[in-house]
């Protein structure tokens, strides 16, 4: 049992191992990628929860700059625009990305001036 355990975690991370790209996808249409970007925030979003609550449409741009438009199957999560970046798992379908699950890392709650000044006051009570 323990064998078999280990064989399917091995199997389920080399599926999801590496980050890929627009350009990949495009390539293996037929399989999962995960694409690291950021938002387009120029670009349009769509989102009407009266015709469908389970379709966000916006345009992200990979690492390499590749800009393509995204399907999120999925309501359109708290606060996107304010995303820092994102990790979208899912296929290219023609020539939009369709994405199955979304990450979003969001800013920090913390300006690294406020960080700094935190810690320089930390300093001088010692």
């Amino acid at each position: 049992m323990v064998a078999a355990a280990i064989g399917v975690l091995v199997s389920a991370s080399g599926d999801m191992g590496t980050y890929s790209n627009f350009q990949n996808a495009m390539e293996q249409p037929d399989q999962k990628h995960q694409i690291v970007g950021y938002l387009a925030k120029d670009k349009p979003m769509t989102y009407d929860p009266e015709i469908d609550a389970n379709l966000f449409s916006f345009y992200m741009k990979d690492k390499k700059g590749t800009e393509k438009k995204v399907a999120y199957i999925g309501t359109k999560p708290q606060d996107f625009e304010r995303s820092e970046e994102l990790v979208l798992t899912g296929t290219m379908k023609g020539d939009e990305f369709v994405a199955t699950d979304m990450l979003m890392k969001c800013p920090s709650k913390y300006t690294e001036e406020e960080i700094q000044l935190r810690d320089n006051v930390y300093t001088e009570s010692r």
